[in-house]
């Protein structure tokens, strides 16, 4: 078992934001899930595979040849896969994963989470996705989502492909059954 997970390679503006990226590496390496992700040494994607190797975990790290020396790709991974470019980076993150996490992060973040999330609504995986809604900091993406189908842009059952939680062990329960 695998999980993907997506987060910034900046360490955000708060300190909690590296503290549950290290929380999330080492709980997964405990449940004996294996880590994808993007692949860099910098921050919350660093501290995610920094803890999952310290607590013995399998990490498995995609990174475009173009961001190797600018996110700093980390060298002591399981498996580092240099690929060419974001959507072969996607695509293999995906069929190397059997679940998708996502934490606070920025574009990246977001797009490959929408990237999951549309692949799952046409049928393409059907992976399970979740959001740690850490301190509440997904909360307007909810909204919006919300706005989303109460505009008819998506209907109320490919809503519920996103699951949430503000805390980590359910979440983490409901992706890896």
């Amino acid at each position: 078992m695998r999980v993907c997970v997506f987060c910034g390679s900046s360490p955000g503006s708060k300190p909690i934001y590296l503290e549950a990226a290290r929380r999330v590496g080492r709980t997964l390496a405990e449940r004996g899930v294996g880590v994808v992700y993007g692949g860099a040494s910098v921050g919350c994607m660093g501290a995610v595979a920094d803890a999952a190797l310290e607590a013995g975990g399998e990490v498995i790290g995609v990174i475009p040849h173009s961001m190797v020396d600018r996110e700093l790709a980390h060298p002591g991974l399981t498996e580092l896969h240099v690929v060419e470019g974001m959507h072969e980076r996607k695509a293999l993150m995906t069929a190397r994963s059997d679940a998708f996490l996502a934490l606070p992060g920025g574009h990246g973040t977001l797009d490959e989470l929408f990237e999951a999330l549309t692949w799952a609504q046409l049928g393409i995986h059907g992976q399970p996705i979740g959001i740690w809604n850490l301190e509440g900091y997904w909360d307007p993406l909810f909204a919006m989502l919300d706005r989303v189908v109460s505009e008819g842009f998506l209907r109320p059952h490919h809503r519920t492909l996103l699951l949430s939680s503000h805390e980590l062990e359910p979440l983490l329960d409901s992706l890896t059954v």
